[in-house]
Order: structure tokens, then sequence, then C-alpha cells
């Protein structure tokens, strides 16, 4: 997955006020206790970010 197709993702889920407030503040265990950007910045796939995410908000996958 894109880098770009993640945002817009998240975004669409989010909403543009509160996407960059979540990825930065929002921890997320599976991806070892570290946050959306903190993911990403490790090197984490947008892919396994994103479904990360879905499955920590019980929140529906789609591709």
């Amino acid at each position: 997955m894109r880098l770009t197709v993640f945002w817009e993702r998240m975004t669409e889920r989010f909403g543009p006020k509160y996407v960059d407030s979540f990825a930065r503040d929002f921890v997320v265990s599976e991806l070892g206790g570290r946050t959306v950007q903190q993911a990403l910045a490790d090197g984490v796939a947008a892919k396994d970010v994103w479904a990360a995410v879905c499955r920590s908000l019980d929140l529906p996958e789609y591709s």
C-alpha cells in the first residue's frame, strides 16, 4: 500500500481535522506500543499499520 493511499484511508476514517492527532497520539499495542507515526517512521509497512489500526478499533479493513 502506498503512503498516499494509507493517508487517504486514515483521513476518510478519522476526518481531516482529527487524523493528525490520531496518528500522533493514539498508541497501538499491536504496533509494539507505538503510534501510527512512530511505526511508519520505524519502517513498518503502511498496509500493516492500517491493518493494526483497523483491528485495534474493530473497524473493517478494505482494499
